[in-house]
């Protein structure tokens, strides 16, 4: 079902890890995790009112006093560029500070810093140290970066169980990728026993939270029954909001669907649309043009159209409902041509002029 084996797709998830903990630091500050949070309170409210400069300079003297909060508030904003020039070296900078002063966002971020190669030297060891110390203090996102870990094997012992502890404890904190990978862990039997059941339920919380391959994934667990009852309905259904995402795979199969009338009404001109966006991403498929090669030359070329103004409306679809006229093709002209004869304003007929009676013939 999984289009990667296991260790591969678990360790790729690795990297999505950075959007995941980007705008953390209000919450962490907020919820005094880091630190007494009535140190912070003046610069945190700032930076959440999107006055990053003033968040700055309140921040400043208080985290040369070293408050981990303020430190790790400051990487935050050169991490991003917010109000300021982007400079990863700075924050890497405060993070080590913030890190060292047992802020655990920091410590994480600054392992994703490692990881990547972004403001600090590539290191990978030394990222694995930092994820397992913000693990242990509790930090998810660092859990699920440990778990992954031991599922590669390389930076941390090689160990599938762990690997499914942490994996459970991110999942159950609702983080849609550990949903996602514990789904998968608990299907195939990875690290625990395995149980279809749960492993569908966690994958449609993922899927639920617009994971878009939770959402293939648990698709197809409805289309060939693997731990929920059967439905091609709900297949239906889930690739459709996969290929509205705009993943191809997604795409080919909701075509695929479309074109036979399984679990959704027949259309072939609607899965010849999806044909299309799914071949613009490069995935052609022998087997869906075959369903396809029936389809009238009309309704092909509306496809065709559709799929290049998608996801708007093409002109011509705009114009049938809102009763504006079409748009000209783009071979006809707008406005007839001054320079044909046939266009040209008709002489008036002159008319004969009346005899002037006062006038001797």
């Amino acid at each position: 079902m999984r289009t990667k084996p296991l260790l591969l797709a678990l360790v790729l998830c690795a990297t999505a890890l950075p959007a995941l903990a980007q705008g953390n630091v209000a919450d962490e500050v907020s919820t005094s995790v880091f630190g007494p949070r009535h140190q912070v309170d003046a610069a945190y409210g700032a930076y959440q009112m999107g006055y990053y400069l003033t968040a700055l300079q309140l921040a400043l003297p208080r985290a040369e006093q070293g408050d981990a909060a303020a430190q790790t508030l400051i990487a935050e904003i050169y991490s991003k560029g917010q109000g300021v020039a982007q400079n990863a070296e700075r924050a890497a900078g405060w993070y080590q500070l913030a890190a060292r002063n047992g802020d655990r966002l920091a410590m994480f971020e600054l392992g994703m810093l490692y990881q990547n190669g972004l403001g600090v030297t590539r290191n990978r060891e030394r990222a694995a140290e930092l994820f397992r110390n913000a693990a242990d203090a509790g930090y998810i996102p660092a859990k699920y970066n440990m778990a992954l870990l031991h599922v590669e094997g390389i930076y941390a012992e090689p160990n599938l169980t762990r690997a499914a502890e942490l994996m459970r404890e991110a999942a159950n904190a609702e983080l849609p990728e550990a949903e996602y990978d514990f789904g998968v862990m608990l299907l195939e039997g990875a690290g625990i026993a395995p149980d279809p059941a749960e492993g569908a339920r966690y994958i449609g919380l993922a899927a639920n939270q617009g994971l878009i391959d939770a959402q293939i994934d648990y698709a197809t667990l409805f289309y060939l029954g693997q731990g929920v009852e059967r439905s091609a309905e709900q297949a239906a259904s889930w690739y459709a909001r996969a290929a509205e995402g705009g993943n191809a795979v997604a795409q080919n199969r909701y075509a695929k669907l479309l074109a036979v009338g399984e679990g959704v009404t027949l259309n072939l001109e609607d899965a010849a649309m999806w044909r299309a966006l799914a071949r613009r991403q490069g995935l052609s498929d022998p087997a869906l043009d075959r369903l396809l090669v029936s389809i009238p030359g009309d309704a092909l070329g509306r496809a065709e159209e559709r799929a290049r103004f998608w996801p708007s409306l093409p002109p011509t679809a705009i114009a049938s409902t809102t009763g504006s006229p079409a748009l000209p093709a783009a071979n006809e002209a707008i406005l007839p041509s001054p320079m044909s004869a046939a266009n040209a304003p008709e002489a008036a007929a002159e008319e004969p002029s009346e005899p002037d009676e006062t006038q001797d013939p």
